[in-house]
C-alpha cells in the first residue's frame, strides 16, 4: 500500500505541468515519503513493504482482531519481528508511547541481569563496635542491609544463632538497623495513594523481609479462619509473629448461607490492621498480605525478638537508619539466592518489590547512590546499548507500578531482538512466564492462559495489567519452529479485561508458518476465540496482575 500511494504521488510530479518548479517537486517528494513513514510506523497495521503474501496474511489477520469493537476508542501498540535477524513482520503504531504496566519489568530485569550479572548476590551482616569481654559485648550491634528482597524470618533466626555462637549473650548499647544502601523514598512515583497497604505496593528498604517464598517482601500474611458457628469471632494468625505490627480484629462468623464481608485494612502511616466484616461458616480461610509502614522497623524487630530467643539481651531501644561505622567487626551473615535465581519468583509472579530494589541496586553499583534516578539511568545506559531508543521511553520506576510510564512496542520489541546475544539471555528468557504451564514458579502469569492452543508451553512473555492497561510482550515459535519475538501494549479501553485479545494475536503467531497461514483444518484464532465474543482467559482480570490479587488468580 505505501509503496503504491508512493509510486502515485511520484508519478503525478513527473507528469505534472512544466509551471510546477523544481523546488515544489522536491517538496512534495518529502511529503510523499513522511506518508509512507507515518503509514508503516504511526498509522495502523502494517505487515512492511517487502512483505510476502503470507506475512500480508498474517497482518490482515491481526489486524482483524485489533479492530474489534472492543478496542473501538481505545490505543495500540503492537509489533511483531523475527526474533533472530529483528526483521518486522507486523507493525501497528510501532512508536505510539503508551502505558505498558508490568511489560516495564523487561527492561528492568533485562538491564539487572548485564549491569549486576546473573551471579550478584546480596548480603545482609551482624557487626558489632565495641569492647568484648566474654559474653558482654560494651557497644553496639548493628544489623546491615543491602537490599535483599529474599529474607525470611528464619533467615532472621539464623543470623541470631550465629551471633549467639559467637558468644555474645549481652548487648550493653543498642541494635542499630542500617539501611543506608538505599536512600529512604519508600514509595515510587504517582503510585496510587490508594495502594499504599497492598503487597503489590509495599515500601522499598535496603532491609527487610517476606513472609513466605513468593518473596513478597515487605508485608505480612494474615490467615482468617471462621469460627464453628455464627457469633463465634474468627482466628486470626499472622505470619512472620512480631511486635511490630498489630492486628485488630471486629470481624464476625456469619452462617454458612451469609455473605463473605471480610476486609484486611492497614492505617495510613502506621502498623494497626483491622480485620472486620463477616466470614461464612465453613468457608475456606480468608488469606490476606498487607505491606507494612517502614519495612526496616519490621525487620530490625524481627531480628530483635530472634536474638532474645536464641539468648542474646540487647539493652537499649532499637534504632532505624544509622549507617554502620568503619571498624565494626563482622560476627554473622547470610548471603541471598543468586540473580538468575531470584529472577523466577520476580518475573513468574510480577514482583513490583523485587523491581524497585534492583533498579535501587544497579543505582548503588553504578554511581554509589541507592537511588530510584540513579537506578534508571544505570537501566537507561543498557537500553542505549541495546540498541533501544531511550528518548522514546520514559521511565520512572522499576517495576510499571507508575502510570507516568511511556513505551511504545517497537522499543521493546527491539530488545527483545538484541538481548538474544547476551550470555545471560537463557537464564532471563527461562524467567518469563510460560502460556498454560500449571506449576506456578514456570507458569507464572500466563498459567491459565493459550490453553488448547498452538502458544500452549510455547509463548514466553512478561504480563502487565493496571486499570485500562494491558500488555503482553515475549517470544512464539510459529508452525515452522522460528522464534518470533512480540509486544501488544493495549490501553485506554473500557472492557474490563483484553488479554483475550492478546491471546488471540499470540496464537495466530503460533499458527503462522512462515509459508502459509495454517491450513490444516485447525481454526485460525480469530475463528477459534473472537475477541469480541469468545471466552476470557480465566482469572485474568484486567485492572491488576493476576498474581498481584491474592490467592492468585492467574
Amino acid at each position: 500500500m505505501t509503496r503504491r500511494l508512493l509510486s502515485e504521488l511520484t508519478g503525478a510530479l513527473r507528469t505534472a505541468a512544466p509551471g510546477v518548479t523544481a523546488r515544489s517537486r522536491v517538496h512534495a517528494r518529502i511529503v510523499a515519503v513522511a506518508v509512507m513513514l507515518a503509514l508503516t510506523l504511526g498509522m495502523g497495521g502494517s505487515a512492511g513493504a517487502d512483505s510476502s503474501p503470507q506475512e500480508q496474511a498474517l497482518g490482515e489477520s491481526i489486524d482483524r482482531i485489533l479492530g474489534g469493537k472492543r478496542l473501538s476508542g481505545a490505543s495500540s501498540s503492537v509489533v511483531v519481528s523475527d526474533a533472530a535477524s529483528g526483521r518486522v513482520l507486523y507493525s501497528h503504531d510501532a512508536r505510539r508511547r503508551l502505558l505498558p504496566a508490568s511489560n516495564t519489568k523487561l527492561l528492568t530485569s533485562s538491564a539487572a541481569m548485564d549491569v549486576l550479572g546473573p551471579d550478584y548476590r546480596y548480603r545482609t551482616d551482624v557487626l558489632a563496635r565495641g569492647d568484648q569481654d566474654g559474653g558482654r559485648l560494651d557497644g553496639d550491634l548493628y544489623l546491615r542491609g543491602t537490599g535483599d528482597p529474599t529474607l525470611l524470618a528464619e533467615d532472621y533466626d539464623e543470623l541470631a544463632a550465629d551471633v549467639a555462637d559467637s558468644g555474645i549473650k549481652n548487648v550493653t548499647g543498642k541494635l542499630i538497623a542500617d539501611d543506608t544502601r538505599f536512600d529512604s523514598r519508600r514509595l515510587g512515583a504517582s503510585w496510587a495513594a490508594d495502594d499504599e497497604s497492598a503487597y503489590y505496593s509495599s515500601q522499598i528498604s535496603a532491609l527487610s523481609l517476606a513472609p513466605d517464598t513468593d518473596y513478597d517482601t515487605g508485608c505480612v500474611h494474615l490467615e482468617v479462619v471462621p469460627g464453628s458457628e455464627p457469633g463465634e469471632k474468627p482466628k486470626v494468625k499472622m505470619s512472620p509473629s512480631n511486635r511490630y505490627v498489630t492486628v485488630k480484629s471486629t470481624a464476625t462468623t456469619v452462617a454458612a448461607n451469609g455473605s463473605d464481608t471480610l476486609s484486611v485494612d492497614r492505617e495510613h502511616g502506621g502498623n494497626t490492621i483491622t480485620v472486620s466484616g463477616g466470614i461464612p461458616a465453613g468457608a475456606d480461610p480468608f488469606e490476606s498480605w498487607t505491606s507494612v509502614w517502614e519495612p526496616t522497623g519490621y525487620a530490625a524487630s524481627v531480628f530483635a525478638d530472634a536474638l532474645k530467643e536464641h539468648g542474646v539481651q540487647v539493652g537499649g531501644k532499637t534504632q532505624l537508619g544509622r549507617p554502620t561505622p568503619d571498624g565494626a567487626r563482622p560476627v554473622a551473615g547470610h548471603k541471598s539466592m543468586s540473580l538468575a535465581k531470584l529472577s523466577v519468583p520476580f518475573m513468574k509472579l510480577s514482583n513490583n518489590n523485587h523491581a524497585e530494589v534492583l533498579t535501587k541496586t544497579m543505582g548503588h553499583e553504578t554511581a554509589g547512590e541507592g537511588t530510584w534516578s540513579a537506578g534508571l539511568n544505570a537501566v537507561e545506559g543498557f537500553l542505549k546499548k541495546a540498541e533501544v531508543d531511550t528518548a522514546a521511553v520514559r521511565q520512572v520506576d522499576g517495576s510499571g507500578l507508575s502510570r507516568m510510564n511511556n513505551v511504545p512496542a517497537g522499543e521493546i520489541a527491539t530488545l527483545l531482538h538484541t538481548v538474544r546475544d547476551k550470555p545471560w539471555f537463557k537464564k532471563w528468557y527461562d524467567a518469563l512466564p510460560v502460556a498454560c504451564h500449571p506449576d506456578r514458579m514456570t507458569g507464572g502469569t500466563l498459567r491459565s492462559r493459550m490453553c488448547d492452543s498452538p502458544a500452549e508451553l510455547n509463548a514466553h512473555a512478561k504480563t502487565g495489567s493496571l486499570t485500562g492497561a494491558s500488555s503482553l510482550s515475549g517470544y512464539v515459535k510459529d508452525a515452522s519452529g522460528r522464534q518470533l519475538a512480540f509486544s501488544i501494549i493495549l490501553n485506554n479501553y473500557m472492557d474490563d479485561s483484553v488479554k483475550d485479545i492478546e491471546d488471540s494475536i499470540v496464537e495466530a503467531l503460533a499458527s503462522y508458518d512462515g509459508d502459509k497461514v495454517r491450513q490444516d483444518g485447525t481454526k485460525s484464532a480469530e475463528e477459534d476465540r473472537s475477541p469480541d465474543t469468545g471466552p476470557r482467559a480465566p482469572g485474568s482480570g484486567g485492572e491488576l496482575e493476576c498474581s498481584w490479587t491474592r490467592p492468585a488468580r492467574c
